[in-house]
């Protein structure tokens, strides 16, 4: 009788390390390209009170640092990296973001409606 007890806590335990990840998956995803001292696209319209993840790709020759201090997220990739941030859901307004690296050339905005 131990051993179908401890399958199924099993289950129960890699069910529930899987959600979170399953979860993630599941976002409204946009895509953010660095390239050149550039971000593409530059303005990300996203519905306001929705949970999102934006995907970071680095296409550029230098590492990045993907950053809002509005949203209180900053990520560092190295050329050729690709990560993402989960943004909380947002009140309606106006979001920037920047590549603190290439801070004079590599600004965007996030437009919650």
């Amino acid at each position: 009788m131990k051993k179908p007890r401890l399958y199924t806590l099993r289950v129960a335990l890699l069910l529930a390390a899987a959600s979170p990840t399953l979860a993630v998956a599941d976002l409204l995803t946009l895509t953010v390209v660095a390239h050149d001292g550039r971000l593409h696209p530059d303005v990300l319209e996203v519905p306001a009170g929705v949970r999102f993840k934006i995907a970071i790709r680095n296409e550029g020759k230098d590492a990045i640092e993907f950053e809002s201090r509005q949203l209180r997220k900053e990520k560092v990739l190295a050329p050729g990296a690709r990560s993402f941030v989960v943004i909380a859901p947002l009140k309606p307004g106006e979001y920037d973001f920047f590549d603190e690296f290439h801070a004079a050339t590599a600004q965007g905005r996030i437009v919650a409606k």
